[in-house]
């Protein structure tokens, strides 16, 4: 049986709706993970212009760009993104995002997009996010997930890997940074429709429903 992070113990009860916002302790100190609106467009871009810009290279698009933060938005208010921020001390320091496209030939396929500053990385807040957003995942009922990032970021890969996510390609030199150097992709994948079936085998039936 493969390993999820949920049936791992790691004390998030899926028995019930996922409400918002929630409040979780870390090494980082005490974090709130909320749903993203439209009032927080300025604090998420002072967030993406903090970041490194290796770090948002895995990401489709740089959050770093006003517009690109406005076109989100309106993608939030539209329902085909689903944003969660991870804020500590009033200021964001996380962001998790599950991407959906039901008009699509994949309607049954998610995206998850994270990134952390890096002043509260290896505390116990990637973790929680990226637990969070895959909640959103199963509460979706989508019964595939994926999610990219370069190769050198083996912390994430390895936080995606504990939640059962699993490499399933490589696309090299497919993401060109500010210097023009190229970076490869790795693309990981889960089979949440098999989850969904592990937990409906552990009793939890309404944790899995659409």
């Amino acid at each position: 049986m493969a390993e999820t992070g949920f049936l791992a113990g790691d004390k998030i009860d899926m028995s019930e709706p996922r409400s918002y916002p929630r409040h979780v302790k870390t090494d980082a100190g005490d974090i709130e993970i909320r749903l993203m609106s439209p009032s927080d467009e300025a604090a998420v871009l002072a967030f993406g212009k903090a970041l490194p810009t290796h770090d948002l290279l895995f990401l489709p698009r740089n959050i770093s760009e006003p517009k690109v933060l406005s076109a989100w938005i309106k993608e939030i208010e539209r329902g085909a993104i689903r944003s969660l921020l991870a804020v500590k001390d009033g200021k964001v320091v996380g962001c998790g995002t599950l991407v959906r496209d039901p008009h699509s030939w994949s309607p049954h396929v998610g995206e998850i997009r994270m990134v952390v500053s890096s002043e509260v990385r290896g505390k116990g807040v990637g973790k929680a996010l990226s637990q969070e957003t895959f909640a959103l995942a199963l509460g979706a009922g989508l019964e595939k997930l994926s999610v990219q990032m370069t190769v050198d970021q083996q912390a994430a890969i390895a936080l995606f890997e504990s939640l059962g996510f699993k490499a399933e390609a490589l696309l090299r030199d497919h993401v060109r940074d500010v210097e023009g150097n190229t970076h490869d992709i790795v693309v990981l994948g889960h089979n949440v429709a098999q989850v969904r079936a592990q937990m409906e085998a552990y009793g939890l039936p309404d944790a899995v429903r659409h």
